[in-house]
Parts: C-alpha cells; structure tokens; sequence
C-alpha cells in the first residue's frame, strides 16, 4: 500500500523541543534513520532568535506510518546522552 501524501497525510507530533538546536539534532538523527520530519515553531527564528517561557519551542512532526519508530528512537538516543555538566566542570 503506497504511503498517503498531501492533504491525506496525517502528521503526528512526537516531541517539542526548547529551541531551534534542539530540533535540528533531532531532526539529522531521525532523518539518518529514514524518517521525514517537519519542524514547525509559533515564530520565525531568524527574526526572533530567543526562546523565552515556551516562545520558541518547536513541534516535530511525523508521518502517523513513522510515529513509533521515531518515539523509540527518540527514547534510546536520550539514554545515550549524558546529562549536562554545570559551567565550568570537566569530565575525567
């Protein structure tokens, strides 16, 4: 069965990241796997590049086809990041 484009493809959102950056990563490690995604965001972060109380967060989007793949694969690449270290401190 071929795969609905158009008006008859249904996106569904898998995550909301906090800032452009967030998105992009996210977008290049679906998109290596194979999953299309769109990113859509309330403002043009060109125009306004800040995020402030939810402002600039961006909604990724997928194909309903794609959406569980793409929630596992999101779930297994956060347990392979480390959490972030505050300012200053270094990894031995």
């Amino acid at each position: 069965m071929k795969e609905p484009v158009g008006p008859d493809l249904k996106l569904i959102e898998i995550h909301r990241a906090a800032n452009d950056e967030e998105a992009l990563v996210i977008r290049g490690l679906l998109e290596s796997q194979g999953i299309r995604c769109i990113l859509r965001s309330p403002v043009v972060h060109a125009v306004h590049p800040f995020s402030m109380d939810g402002l600039g967060e961006v909604r990724i989007l997928v194909a309903e086809a794609d959406e569980l793949e793409a929630k596992a694969l999101l779930s297994s690449a956060g347990k392979r990041i480390p959490p972030r270290l505050p300012r200053g401190k270094r990894v031995r």
